[in-house]
């Protein structure tokens, strides 16, 4: 899986928002902190959730459950909005 072409990811200090180009059924503005930064950057390449966790934990010191939580809830998200090439 990866982020569709048809969203832009940016990054300032500890925020990070994904937006929508033109050509996006979404309308609207995804915003996170460093952790939903680091998974969108893991998805702008083809990825899996497990290589997803892997990058987070190298990353972070946190407990390996939450995080797969948190990856599962954010891709739960973007395939909601349609950020998310299909599988």
């Amino acid at each position: 899986m990866k982020l569709r072409n048809e969203f832009i990811l940016h990054s300032v200090d500890n925020e990070t928002v994904l937006v929508p180009t033109a050509d996006a059924k979404f309308r609207g503005v995804v915003q996170g902190n460093k952790t939903v930064g680091a998974i969108l950057n893991c998805l702008l390449t083809e990825t899996s959730e497990q290589q997803i966790l892997d990058s987070l934990k190298e990353k972070y010191d946190g407990d390996e459950n939450e995080m797969r939580e948190d990856i599962r809830d954010l891709i739960a998200k973007l395939r909601e909005i349609g950020a998310l090439d299909k599988l």
